[in-house]
């Protein structure tokens, strides 16, 4: 259970919510939704809950186990295979670990040391028989497996795997501790877009397995059928108002209700601002007469508070301008990648690929979770090295504009307006300010730390450095991600009416209708093909 008191959430000097007394409490069975447009704090409330940071004022009382899916889930230990990452939530990765040390001494000479070796491996072993043993074993297999992960993928390093491998290993640790594979649980969980990086399949079986979750849930998502199948509570996160309005329903109710909430708020307020001008006239009126001034002074005072005392009405959301650059010209191929190979270690990601990009041309890379689409676009920008002889062949005006899927190119312990102008230097300041408001960042919003904005702010901060560039080769990785309807509509316009060169990669069918692509790159070996709908059905496993 979490219970949150007085709850107030600030960044910098901006109220994002005040929840007064016990407004916010999550207890077993409650499935909550956690809506609200981008920035409106969502993802800042739930690293409250979650025990990740103080909030400005109030507290926030946890009891009982609590598994955290935050949106840029960072692991600690890189060499850790991901089994062992899956396992580590019940601790029986240290409790394997110790078992195959003790065995490994039980097979030495030394008569001593085994029989020492021999009582420590029982104790061991009670101990993990305790855990779950090897059943619990076959069912963080099965977790892993149903997330998209497979039995060849689990004894490899986490370093070896990609951003989207990754994000699904500490899913399926946290699912893992939570649960023992039926959904009954008294653990709370607190997810942050937890289907980034899923595909279809994998979608399903996770909106099955939180439906009957039986423990505490709250899920921050932009996907609407999965706030609609799982969730029985909504907290709706006004930024207007600076409030939490709770919806014990349904997602789909929840909208026919507050829309009716919004009608009636705009109703009072527009009969209030009627009486409250006919008592200021009346007020005026009376105020020219000496002997009726303490009389004006009170309807001016009640006129004043019939307008405090009535609810914010919710203007309409501001929507960011999403637009991508006029690109600078260039010769007619920009780029070329020949012989494009990445190791790690003795693991083959993907050998020799070769790829042009012409002017203007338009290109989505498709395949697998963890075929090597990022990473090849990683070797694209420049970010990282190919390994072997291959390289990057830089045509004639080429000017690469990337957008990292994990927001890698955002320094998170610098503010706003630091990233932008670092990312722009040749870019005139007020230039600058302005393209930053036209994506909704402004005033005290430039000196925010850009570590503590929401994955979808962090999309359009990434975004706005993009048009300023004049790229003319964009090389986008996930450019949908966490971001709300109306951003990301603005996003596929962006695409549709861009004039240079895209290489995308993303699991959005909607962003490949809106790039009209010309060719497809099948990753891991490279394949290239003349793009064709047939491929459509691959988009969502990629």
């Amino acid at each position: 259970m979490i219970v949150a008191n007085d709850l107030e959430v600030r960044v910098g000097a901006r109220t994002l919510l005040q929840a007064p007394g016990h407004h916010l409490r999550v207890q077993p069975g409650d499935r909550i939704g956690l809506v609200g447009r981008n920035g409106a704090g969502k993802t800042t409330t739930m690293r409250i809950l979650a025990g990740e940071t103080e909030p400005y004022g109030g507290s926030v009382t946890v009891s009982g186990e609590v598994g955290y899916l935050p949106q840029d889930s960072r692991e600690g230990n890189i060499e850790q295979t991901a089994r062992n990452r899956v396992l580590s939530a019940r601790g029986l990765d240290e409790v394997r670990a110790g078992m195959k040390r003790q065995q490994a001494l039980m097979e030495e000479g030394n008569e001593k040391k085994r029989d020492k070796a021999i009582e420590k491996f029982s104790r061991l072993e009670e101990r993990y028989h305790a855990l779950g043993g090897y059943e619990a074993d076959s069912e963080a297999a099965q977790i892993c497996d149903n997330l998209g992960l497979e039995e060849r993928i689990l004894d490899q390093p986490l370093k070896t795997l990609s951003g989207g491998q990754r994000r699904r290993v500490e899913l399926a640790q946290i699912l893992f501790a939570a649960t023992n594979g039926s959904g009954k649980s008294e653990t709370t969980l607190l997810l942050d877009e937890p289907t980034n990086h899923l595909d279809a399949d994998s979608i399903s079986w996770l909106r099955s397995f939180l439906a009957r979750h039986e423990g505490g849930l709250i899920l921050i998502s932009h996907d609407v059928d999965l706030l609609d199948k799982v969730c029985n509570k909504i907290w709706y996160l006004d930024a207007v108002r600076a409030e939490a309005d709770v919806y014990n329903m349904s997602f789909a109710k929840y909208k026919d209700a507050r829309a009716l909430d919004e009608a009636r708020r705009r109703r009072e307020r527009a009969n209030a601002e009627k009486k409250a001008s006919a008592l200021q006239k009346q007020a005026d009126k009376l105020g020219a007469k000496a002997t009726k001034a303490a009389a004006s002074k009170q309807m001016r005072a009640r006129a004043e508070r019939m307008l405090n005392e009535l609810d914010e009405v919710r203007v309409a959301d501001k929507v960011a301008h999403i637009s991508f650059p006029t690109p600078d010209p260039c010769g007619k191929t920009p780029m070329q990648a020949k012989g494009l190979t990445k190791m790690y270690g003795s693991l083959e990601v993907f050998v020799g690929v070769d790829l042009a990009i012409d002017r203007g041309s338009r290109v989505v890379v498709l395949g697998y979770n963890g075929a090597g689409k990022t990473t090849l676009l990683k070797l694209l920008a420049g970010v990282e090295r190919t390994d072997g002889e291959g390289g990057i062949v830089t045509g004639h005006g080429l000017k690469i504009g990337y957008f990292a899927q994990e927001h890698d190119t955002i320094d998170g312990d610098k503010s706003v307006w630091q990233n932008t102008i670092e990312a722009c230097p040749d870019a005139d300041e007020q230039d600058l300010r302005s393209l930053l408001g036209a994506f909704m960042f402004s005033g005290d919003k430039l000196e925010q730390p850009a570590g503590t904005l929401s994955g979808g702010e962090k999309t359009r901060l990434a975004l706005a450095s993009l048009v300023s560039s004049r790229a003319n080769v964009l090389l986008l990785d996930e450019p949908t991600n966490n971001l709300d309807p109306i951003s990301r509509e603005q996003v596929l316009d962006a695409l549709k009416t861009y004039t240079g060169a895209v290489v995308l990669v993303t699991h959005d069918p909607g962003a490949v209708k809106a790039l009209e692509p010309e060719r497809v790159i099948i990753m891991p070996d490279g394949d290239e093909d003349m793009w064709s709908d047939d491929y459509m059905e691959l988009v969502e496993l990629a």
